[in-house]
């Protein structure tokens, strides 16, 4: 598989783009956890090595990746709670979140590459939504990995608080021993009750 590479980017700069930001966003298939998403504007000349789409980049190299972001770039991130996702569906709650990393940042972007198909609304910025974006520009895989690493860490925090789920460990995915936590031990605030495998349980035990 080809690795995202500055092409995008590069392009942008001699049309005269100067502070180029790339967004991504974790957790949305989470049945608990917020979703987090993460604006990074890398400096060219300090491009951090080994970026990839987080999935590709394992723990340990992930942190250092992570480390040398927080070294060299500028970044922002920012989440959608639970309350907010069963509010407004997961799909808004993810664009929210994006919306408020991009707004976080300390230097305005002139131009926003946005992982997926849609970009939140009312951005001052330009912007483009690429599929897969993650695999294929270098800021937007940095992007998913300060977002990734960001909400492990916060649901590892969590974990401690609500033990028996997994959290540590599974991040707030649905895996077998989570789903039968939720049966064995009960429903925690973090989880997310718009999420079948959540409503499912709370809709037997109300019945």
């Amino acid at each position: 598989m080809p690795l995202p590479d500055f092409d995008l980017e590069t392009g942008l700069i001699k049309k005269g783009y100067k502070a180029i930001a790339g967004v991504d966003e974790v957790g949305r298939g989470c049945i608990a956890g917020p979703v987090t998403a993460a604006a990074v504007i890398l400096n060219p000349q300090k491009i951090p090595s080994g970026l990839n789409d987080s999935k590709k980049v394992n723990f340990k190299n992930r942190e250092k990746i992570f480390q040398s972001i927080q070294d060299t770039c500028t970044f922002c991130v920012a989440h959608s709670s639970v309350e907010e996702i069963d509010q407004i569906n997961i799909l808004q709650a993810s664009l929210l979140s994006m919306k408020r990393a991009i707004l976080g940042l300390n230097i305005k972007p002139d131009f926003v590459l946005i992982d997926g198909n849609k970009s939140p609304e009312g951005l001052e910025s330009k912007s483009e939504t690429i599929i897969k974006g993650d695999s294929k520009s270098l800021s937007i895989a940095a992007a998913s990995i300060v977002a990734k690493v960001t909400r492990d860490r916060f649901m590892s925090r969590l974990d401690k608080e609500f033990p028996g789920y997994d959290w540590s460990q599974n991040a707030g995915y649905p895996t077998k021993l989570h789903k039968s936590a939720i049966i064995n031990i009960g429903i925690t605030p973090y989880h997310r009750r718009s999420f079948k495998p959540v409503y499912n349980i709370l809709y037997q035990e109300n019945n």
